[in-house]
Parts: C-alpha cells; sequence; structure tokens
C-alpha cells in the first residue's frame, strides 16, 4: 500500500479488505512519515504516541554510548598526556595568553556547555558575535596554525568526553552565535542537538571539516549530522573513528 498516511480510511478499508485473504500486506510510508527522526512507539502519560524528533540514545543504547565514551576517552588520554603537555609549552611559549580556551557551546538538548582547546588565537571570542577562522587569519598564531591544520588544538575535548558533555562521536558543537543565525536558515538545524556533539562526526569524514563559509557547506553539514542521528549504531560510532585517524586529522578547510 502506497498512500499517503493522510489517506487513513481508505488504508483502513484496504486493510480490511485484505484482511480476509492470505496476502502478505506492507505499508509504504510517505516522505513525512520516512523522515521522522527515529519515530517510535510510546506511552505518554497514558497515551500512545509517536514520537516525531527523539534521540537515538535511549536505554541499553544510551548506556553502551556512554561506556563507548569513557573507555575510549581514558584509552586515548593515556595515550595523549605527553603529547599534550608539550603542545600547552608550545602555546605557552608562542604567544601571550592562556594554554587553553573555553567557549560556550550548545550541548544535548539545547543546554549550554564549556568546550576546551588548546588556544590557537591571539584573541579568545565568544560573544554575541563569533567570527570563524579564515585563511591566513591574522588572529591565528604560527603554532596554532599548525594545531588547527591538524586537530591537535582538540585533545583537550577528550576531557568533554570523559566528564558526559560531550561524546567522542557526534554533530560538530558550533558557537553559540552561529546556532542562533542558522537555526534560522536551515530546516532541521537545531535536531544537531538531540544528540551530545562530538570531537569528530559523519560530517567531518565526508569533507565537512573546518570553516563552513557558506550556507551550502553547513547544509551540508547538517544533512550528514542528522543522517548520523537517523542511522547511530556502535559500529558506525567505530567506522567514524578509524576513519578519522587517517583522513580526518587534516584537510583543506583546516586552518
Amino acid at each position: 500500500i502506497t498512500l499517503a498516511m493522510s489517506a487513513e480510511h481508505r488504508i483502513r478499508r484496504i486493510t480490511e479488505l485484505l484482511a480476509n485473504s492470505t496476502a502478505s500486506v506492507y505499508l509504504v510510508p510517505d516522505l513525512f512519515t520516512f523522515n521522522l527522526l527515529n519515530s517510535r512507539w510510546v506511552d505518554y502519560q497514558g497515551i500512545t504516541a509517536v514520537s516525531v524528533y527523539e534521540t537515538p540514545f535511549a536505554g541499553v543504547d544510551s548506556l553502551l554510548k556512554r561506556v563507548e565514551d569513557i573507555v575510549l576517552s581514558l584509552l586515548i588520554l593515556m595515550l595523549i598526556a605527553i603529547p599534550m603537555i608539550f603542545i600547552a609549552i608550545g602555546v605557552k611559549l608562542s604567544s601571550k595568553g592562556p594554554v587553553f580556551f573555553k567557549q560556550s557551546r550548545y550541548g544535548v538538548d539545547g543546554e549550554k556547555i564549556r568546550v576546551w582547546k588548546f588556544r590557537t588565537m591571539t584573541v579568545t571570542e565568544d560573544g554575541a558575535e563569533v567570527k570563524q577562522a579564515q585563511k591566513n587569519d591574522s588572529r591565528i598564531t604560527p603554532f596554532g596554525s599548525f594545531l588547527r591544520r591538524t586537530s591537535l588544538d582538540e585533545l583537550p575535548q577528550f576531557l568533554n568526553s570523559l566528564s558526559g558533555s560531550m561524546s567522542i562521536v557526534g554533530p560538530r558543537p558550533h558557537a553559540v552565535a552561529h546556532n542562533e543565525q542558522y537555526r534560522e536558515q536551515i530546516q532541521g538545524y537545531m535536531l544537531r542537538h538531540k544528540v551530545k556533539p562530538g570531537i569528530t562526526g559523519l560530517a567531518q569524514i565526508n569533507g565537512f571539516r573546518g570553516e563552513t563559509d557558506t550556507l551550502d557547506k553547513m547544509q551540508g553539514r547538517v544533512h550528514y549530522d542528522l543522517k548520523y542521528i537517523q542511522s547511530w549504531s556502535l559500529l558506525l560510532d567505530l567506522e567514524i573513528i578509524f576513519l578519522t585517524i587517517f583522513k580526518g586529522f587534516s584537510g583543506k578547510n583546516a586552518y
């Protein structure tokens, strides 16, 4: 049956007629029904309902995702502890200012979190207007440029993942000012926040890493973010981590 879901009475009539046969009956969802984000039947205060937009991490999956983040974050932090010390020394010696940069971002369900990075600029913006880093940006220090190209500036975010404010894999967190801008321009933009933001994600291994200086680029990133939420699995997370190691630590849009 390939009728639209709005044709409820016709669908009911056809299924009633087919119930008097031995035929197997399949209902093909229309575009609206197919695109519901992780839709499932739920009991909401005693009322049976279909969840329209929901996180994929419920019950066992939520526990599995958290165990993944804790175990991998601990292992990675043990491996990168000494390199992080040398990076911190390099940041301190290369320019004046703090070693770490903490910026407000939206986390799961739109709650604000503080994301850690090694400082790569001479200035640290975290206000109503935040300018994205661009090629040959005068604010970026020489050592900071190296850190950004290799994504080493993001290593402190494994502390965010360990604490639970972020995940290793998920949509990249954007500056609050950028969220307010793009939520008005891109349909479904805020659905990225049905899961925790990540250090890497499906968008990043598909070329949407670094500066998103056009609306088309941001739409492409959001497309992959929502695709990740719709198709999440532990194997997908491991695949993204594997591909990030081999092609995600550098890129033409990272500066």
